[in-house]
């Protein structure tokens, strides 16, 4: 199951965080770059000290923990109203 969640995420190029038991820490908004047997190569940035990185690592499958992604989110900017149905064009509003 997680084999194939890993390929779907690789396929829709959506970000994931994993969770590495082995090591006690997620990789937080990493692509999954490619599936080579057991092991998942996962490409992601990271900041430290004001300096960017980027890394791209081979983890095991049977070091991965857990899988998460975001399904949506809201920006909360100060100052911006959230979008509701009323700004929704009337063409695309659901009658009911």
């Amino acid at each position: 199951m997680l084999h194939r969640k890993l390929y779907q995420f690789s396929a829709e190029r959506r970000p994931v965080w994993v969770f590495l038991r082995d090591q006690q820490r997620w990789i937080e908004e990493a692509l999954v770059v490619e599936i080579d047997g057991d092991l998942v190569t996962l490409r992601y940035d990271a900041t430290d000290d004001d300096e960017a990185h980027s890394w791209e690592e081979s983890v095991r499958l049977d070091s991965i923990g857990a899988v998460s992604t975001r399904l949506s989110y809201v920006c909360r900017a100060p100052g911006e109203e959230l979008p509701t149905a009323d700004d929704c064009p009337e063409a695309e509003r659901l009658s009911g």
